[in-house]
């Protein structure tokens, strides 16, 4: 049987060296370190975390290579398919397929920012679903900007290519995110919704989620597997506490501009002695000293870091 996208899915980040390459061997200790964590049901590469889109095709074909040769073995490995047109596309889920991964991340296509109609979106996934038979998780942007798929045009979509098992949800809006978990995984097969809402995540949770696709899991994937469990057990006071240390992380990760998310993420696993360096590659730029002030303290706010500087266990 296929596997199924649910549970708890950290979206890993991707090392650099100061000259821009990627930084095998610091790569390879971050997958093993994130894939350490206890319930965990896959891992995500090639998307937003890894800087996708300063990769070329053969970057991300190495980073599947070395994601499977690390961690194949134990965890599913979810390939992000990011990409402009809808044959590069395909071209990217011919790849994964060959390159052993166990699902693709389909991000919308870039012209959507211009408008989109059904038609679009349904030939898009129906492309990427003709070039490999891995089941499919469609990453919903939000409506506003033109990326996201109306609920309709969703169901569309899952009826049209029945590969697509999950969606990414990034809706930001929480009636929207609701609805969606309601509808979509009351269809029969169900499609999955996994919350990347990862600035109010026990939010979205206790709405009902199947699992959640976040790259925060890059670095406090031990905390979110652990909120998970405690909402799927109806366990609120544990999941309000786990969510008390979860918070200051959210706070420090995703605040504007938005776009230096996982440059945050990395910074903080330099302050946890996870990485060498925090370098990204352009029009990324390394942020502020103030900035990674800011997420040391939130870092010792989590009890992941002391004030000595000495990384905790995310007990």
């Amino acid at each position: 049987m296929k596997w199924i996208p649910e549970g708890v899915i950290p979206a890993v980040l991707l090392p650099f060296h100061e000259d821009l390459s990627i930084d095998e061997p610091s790569f390879r200790a971050h997958l093993c370190d994130v894939a350490s964590v206890e319930g965990l049901s896959a891992i995500t590469i090639n998307a937003h975390s890894t800087e996708v889109a300063s990769c070329t095709f053969e970057e991300q074909k190495r980073v599947l290579a070395i994601a499977r040769d690390e961690i194949g073995a134990r965890l599913a490995i979810v390939q992000g398919v990011y990409a402009e047109g809808s044959l590069e596309a395909a071209r990217i889920a011919g790849m994964a397929a060959e390159g052993g991964a166990s699902a693709l991340l389909v991000f919308p296509p870039g012209p959507f920012t211009m408008g989109q109609r059904p038609e679009m979106a349904v030939e898009h996934f129906r492309r990427v679903a003709g070039a490999s038979d891995l089941p499919i998780i469609a990453f919903q942007y939000p409506l506003s900007g033109g990326q996201g798929y109306p609920l309709a045009t969703l169901l569309k979509i899952v009826e049209a290519v029945p590969q697509v098992r999950a969606i990414k949800d990034w809706c930001a809006n929480p009636q929207l995110h609701e609805r969606q978990i309601k509808t979509l995984q009351s269809l029969n097969p169900p499609v999955n919704v996994l919350t990347t809402h990862s600035s109010w995540l026990l939010s979205s949770l206790v709405l009902g989620c199947n699992g959640l696709l976040s790259g925060s899991g890059s670095v406090i994937a031990d905390l979110q597997a652990k909120l998970f469990r405690a909402v799927r057990a109806n366990d609120l006071e544990t999941a309000k506490a786990i969510n008390e240390r979860i918070w200051p992380t959210a706070e420090a990760f995703y605040s504007d501009p938005w776009v230096d998310m996982h440059n945050r993420m990395k910074e903080a696993l330099v302050l946890l002695g996870k990485l060498p360096r925090a370098v990204v590659r352009p029009p990324l730029v390394k942020i502020p000293q103030a900035e990674i002030e800011r997420i040391r303290q939130a870092l010792v706010a989590a009890g992941l870091l002391d004030r000595t500087g000495r990384a905790l266990r995310a007990a």
